[in-house]
Order: structure tokens, then sequence, then C-alpha cells
């Protein structure tokens, strides 16, 4: 027989980007994805267009922060570990998620969306309000983020 592994990490990953963090109070909620191109997991999603429609693009309406869902089907030139358009898209509006930091962030900082990251820096981004780091992370690390 094949071995298939037989090396192993000495850590295991504490999560990934969208999934919920904790059993701490939350509130989860379902939208419509009018983005033709999808939405990533664990990123800000915010009121779409139409009824019960929600998209990627910064606006005033900010909803929440995309939850992972491990059974999406996926079809033919799809990518996978994103919502596809008209997929109901899974949302925390308030608990703890993980994201990855699209700069080095510090724990306690008021989160911002640069359109493309999820920042501590306020500058000409749009603020997550309410929503602040749970953990400090360097650019790209997987970190926790929090609305409590």
């Amino acid at each position: 027989m094949a071995v298939l592994q037989d090396t192993y990490s000495t850590d295991l990953a504490a999560g990934y980007a969208g999934m919920v963090a904790n059993g701490e109070t939350s509130n989860r909620i379902s939208r419509t994805c009018e983005d033709s191109g999808g939405i990533g997991f664990g990123v800000p999603v915010y009121r779409g267009s139409g009824d019960h429609g929600c998209t990627r693009t910064p606006n005033a309406n900010f909803l929440g922060i995309t939850i992972a869902h491990e059974a999406l089907g996926l079809l033919s030139g799809q990518t996978a570990d994103k919502y596809q358009q008209y997929d109901d898209v899974a949302i925390l509006t308030q608990g703890v998620i993980f994201v990855t930091a699209g700069e080095a962030v510090t724990d306690g900082a008021a989160a911002y969306d640069t359109d493309t990251a999820i920042v501590d820096t306020s500058t000409d981004n749009t603020a997550l309000t309410g929503w602040v780091f749970d953990t400090t992370g360097a650019n790209a690390a997987l970190v926790k983020l929090a609305k409590r």
C-alpha cells in the first residue's frame, strides 16, 4: 500500500478565513450574491441593489462578514472557496470570525475595508462599524475580527 502522508506539522491551523471563531453569542443572516465574480469567505459585504441582495463593493450599508460554507456545489469553471453569483451568502452581523489581515493589525483596533482587504488604517477606507480586531497579526495573517 502506498504511503499518502508521512510527515505532519507540529501545529494545527487555528482556523480559516470565514470560519466562526468560537461559540460567543452571534447573529447570522443570509442574502443573495449579486456580484458576477462572486464573493470570497471572510470578507465584508454590503447591501446590494436588489431586494435581499449583497455585494462586495463598499457602500454606506455595511451588512457584515461572509461565513465560509464548506458544502457549496462547484460547477465547471467556478472558483472554490467563494460564493458564486445568485448563491445564498451566510453573513455574520455579530460575533467573532477569522479573516485575513490586509496589513499588520493590532488587537483592539477598529476595522476598515479597503475594497480588497480588512485593515486597521482609517485613511480613505470604509469603516466596519462596531468591528474590532480581536488578535494582533502581520500582513496576510489569519486574525480574529469581533463585534460584541
